[in-house]
């Protein structure tokens, strides 16, 4: 018996209901774990709100984020959060495409490589 065969509509529906759970629960520990470490370095204190300044560049470059999260750094530890947030949806696609291949349905294949192709244009070349 095939892969294909293996996996009905419904578990695949299944497979990719768990994965975005997991996704959303795990992008959240590791927010919520960023914050309290943030707060406990940088809690008492006072933001100063009279000047906007943007993102630091450690948090705009997934390598510097990974670097700072190493480190335990809470505001690279956060922006991991999001990341692992952002990528869960893309992680249903590129399973969902992996699906459909296995079941052999060219015309699915096609459409959700496109909207996977999208999806990672937009998140890479996307910014300005």
């Amino acid at each position: 018996m095939s892969a294909a065969d293996q996996l009905s509509e419904h578990e695949v529906e299944q497979i990719i209901g768990r994965l975005l759970q997991v996704g959303v629960l795990i992008a959240g520990v590791v927010t919520l774990v960023g914050g309290v470490l943030l707060l406990l370095s940088q809690g008492s204190t006072t933001p100063s709100f009279s000047t906007f300044r943007g993102q630091p560049g450690n948090l705009t470059s997934l390598s510097l984020i990974l670097k700072g999260a190493r480190e335990g750094h809470g505001d690279s530890i956060v922006q991991l959060g999001i990341v692992l947030l952002i990528a869960t949806p893309i992680a249903r696609v590129a399973f969902t495409l992996v699906a459909f291949a296995l079941q052999r349905d060219r015309t699915y294949v096609l459409i959700t490589l496109l909207v996977l192709l999208l999806l990672m244009y937009g998140l890479f070349f996307g910014q300005g």
